[in-house]
């Protein structure tokens, strides 16, 4: 019974992990906020109609082809917003240091 639960747990954070990257992937492609809805419903299917799968070798399979997937759709300029590190308003206008 541990063993079970603890399987189920992994699996669903992996599942929750590869969802998130999923949509975030999804945005970097989708240009208006109103596409990537379209898109996010859309992976939001295919998510749930896979949820009721208890098979633990039938979810790995599962998880290794999105993987798969996920590294084929891989945008290579992917979105960072500007005050994020990498982007374009990072460090702007940094507050002076305090000489004492």
């Amino acid at each position: 019974e541990p063993q079970t639960r603890s399987i189920i747990i992994s699996s669903n954070t992996i599942d929750r992990s590869l969802y998130r990257r999923s949509l975030k992937l999804s945005l970097n492609w989708a240009v208006h906020r109103k596409l990537w809805r379209g898109q996010a419903l859309y992976i939001r299917s295919l998510f749930e109609a896979n949820k009721s799968i208890q098979d633990p070798r039938m979810q790995q399979e599962l998880f290794r082809e999105t993987e798969e997937i996920l590294d084929e759709w891989k945008h290579p300029d992917p979105y960072s917003p500007p005050t994020a590190p990498g982007g374009s308003k990072y460090e702007r206008n940094l507050p002076a240091p305090i000489l004492t």
